[in-house]
């Protein structure tokens, strides 16, 4: 595969701004991905999903994971799903069902994130989606509202209330619904059958059952000095809408209303050498690909030596790269911002 031909890809994959997506790296994981040649390959922590979208994309049998349900629903709808698409029949249904007395967004949330108009959408909508009753079609939804949601925000996060940080990007224009349906299209043309049967899951990844795959790819959140990896404190009211917020808890003292963070061994300095140790010794028969930066804990030469207690050849490839997405204004342009972009392949 050529850079092009990544390029042509990624033209065809939503593009997001979610935190750490590494869309700008596609062009080299993808020819790293061709000299290894994976008949299988499992994208541990999916995110965005369009790593795991690269991969099937070059014919391999993709298994996507990721613990945000938001971002399973992602995987879901397009990695997972060879076939289904939303019809001109389901998007009547989703948009203009009103038969439903739902107010929760529109009585929790008011004033928070969106207008009473979105919000009212936003609680109809999600009666719609269960009125489908295919599970692609479900994903291909959420996958659709999730994108929305994220670019109708400033900054396509949910860690502040309000609208402060409005840049005047014509997507803050938009009303919900809007965003909705041109989410809707472009999930569907991301729908494509490579031959293979892949697959998604919502799961911690240490609690993933299959360890036989050609190549594991992973990216997972980073420990930093300089900033949180909290993917839930970002993205909570997505994240809370994929279920309408059952089984998850609102922490009502925060102006934000978020959910609980889900526990991850990733979080945390204490736990994170012991988290890949164990991650690395999970596929013994698999080529790691990892991404990394060099902002994060483990350092580089640290992650070489957990590296080499499972395999006997690990290569580091280096890629200067600047983060320019924060929550915080100084954050932009702050040399912390600046680093380099690992890609540790163990064979």
């Amino acid at each position: 595969m050529t850079t092009k031909d990544a390029v042509k890809i990624l033209s065809r994959y939503p593009n997001t701004r979610y935190m750490g997506s590494k869309r700008k790296l596609i062009p080299i994981i993808a020819q790293v991905v061709k000299q290894l040649s994976p008949s299988t390959a499992l994208d541990a922590f999916s995110g965005s999903g369009c790593v795991a979208y690269l991969f099937k994309e070059m014919g391999i049998k993709v298994t996507a994971n990721d613990f945000l349900k938001f971002a399973y629903n992602i995987a879901d709808a397009s990695i997972a799903n060879s076939h289904t698409r939303l019809t001109d029949e389901d998007i009547d249904l989703l948009i203009n069902n009103e038969g439903n007395n739902n107010t929760f967004i529109r009585d929790h949330f008011r004033g928070l994130y969106f207008s009473d108009e979105d919000n009212a959408f936003l609680d109809s909508l999600w009666w719609n989606i269960s009125k489908l009753k295919d599970n692609h079609k479900e994903s291909l939804a959420f996958a659709a509202i999730s994108r929305a949601c994220i670019k109708r925000r400033p900054r396509g996060m949910f860690a502040y209330t309000g609208f402060r940080y409005d840049d005047g990007r014509k997507d803050l224009t938009l009303t919900l619904k809007e965003h909705f349906l041109k989410a809707v299209q472009e999930w569907n043309e991301t729908v494509i059958d490579n031959g293979t049967v892949c697959s998604a899951y919502n799961n911690d990844v240490f609690e993933l059952k299959d360890n036989n795959y050609d190549l594991v790819y992973i990216d997972p959140p980073y420990v930093s000095n300089h900033s949180d990896n909290d993917y839930t404190r970002r993205y909570h009211f997505v994240e809370g809408y994929m279920t309408y917020w059952q089984g998850v808890k609102i922490q009502e003292h925060t102006k934000t209303k978020k959910i609980e963070s889900i526990p991850s061994r990733f979080s945390s300095k204490s736990t994170i050498y012991g988290a890949f140790d164990d991650l690395f010794g999970m596929f013994p028969k698999s080529t790691l690909l990892i991404s990394y930066s060099s902002n994060s804990i483990p350092t580089k030469e640290d992650m070489i030596k957990l590296l080499k207690k499972h395999r006997r050849d690990v290569e580091v490839l280096e890629i200067d790269y600047k983060y320019s997405f924060g929550t915080h204004g100084h954050k932009i342009g702050d040399n912390n911002n600046s680093a380099s972009e690992y890609l540790f392949i163990a064979k």
